[in-house]
């Protein structure tokens, strides 16, 4: 059962360190658009075209991107609901494998009871044996628990993972919501300029 517990323990790592290394990546990227956002009074199609370039494969490139198709358009309403569906549709990449980690966490104490389970039945079928000696049993006893010590270990460092992975995950879709508002606050006029007529001269037309 150790060995179970072992194979578990370095699944819930690789999970941990592939989680970090994305989510952490996500918030810095957004942390430096929405910085830059910020400085900005008016956002133009190409300034949008940079920050994209700049936030290579994160999920706010998806929604810069789905901003830049529709940036031209006349009704700022529509390019607020396609950003949503950008959103909605990045969402589930941000939590990708946070399951494992779940059902590792919920898993491993209950492996490792099962082994001591199985321990001490080894450990108390010595007590059966004619001319036992007690330190063999109590031995035993002590290797069983092992078990149950290492499935509690995984689980609390799994929980502790679980729990700021999550918080991760949050900041990166209100990073994702700030820069949709941003962005249809600085290209609100950009949006209304094909629906601007030139004053029409009501002299010259009347004559």
């Amino acid at each position: 059962m150790l060995y179970v517990l072992a194979v578990l323990f370095l699944i819930a790592t690789a999970v941990m360190l592939n989680r970090v290394w994305y989510l952490r990546r996500a918030i810095l990227r957004g942390n430096t658009i929405v910085t830059r956002m910020a400085g900005m009074g008016q956002l133009s199609p190409q300034d949008i075209a940079q920050m994209r370039d700049f936030a290579g494969r994160q999920p706010e490139a998806v929604l810069l991107d789905t901003a830049l198709h529709h940036v031209n358009g006349a009704d700022p309403t529509a390019m607020a609901n396609r950003m949503d569906e950008a959103i909605m549709l990045v969402a589930p990449r941000l939590d990708q494998r946070l399951w494992i980690l779940d059902t590792i966490v919920t898993l491993a104490p209950l492996l490792g009871l099962f082994g001591t389970i199985i321990g001490m039945f080894h450990a108390f079928s010595v007590l059966a044996k004619p001319g036992h000696a007690p330190a063999e049993v109590t031995g035993g006893v002590a290797d069983a628990l092992v078990a149950t010590a290492f499935g509690i270990l995984i689980a609390m460092l799994g929980i502790a993972a679980f729990n700021m992975l999550q918080n991760q995950v949050r900041l990166t879709l209100h990073q994702l919501e700030t820069i949709k508002t941003m962005v249809l606050n600085r290209t609100d006029g950009a949006l209304l300029v094909p629906m601007v007529r030139a004053p029409v001269n009501v002299r010259a037309a009347a004559e």
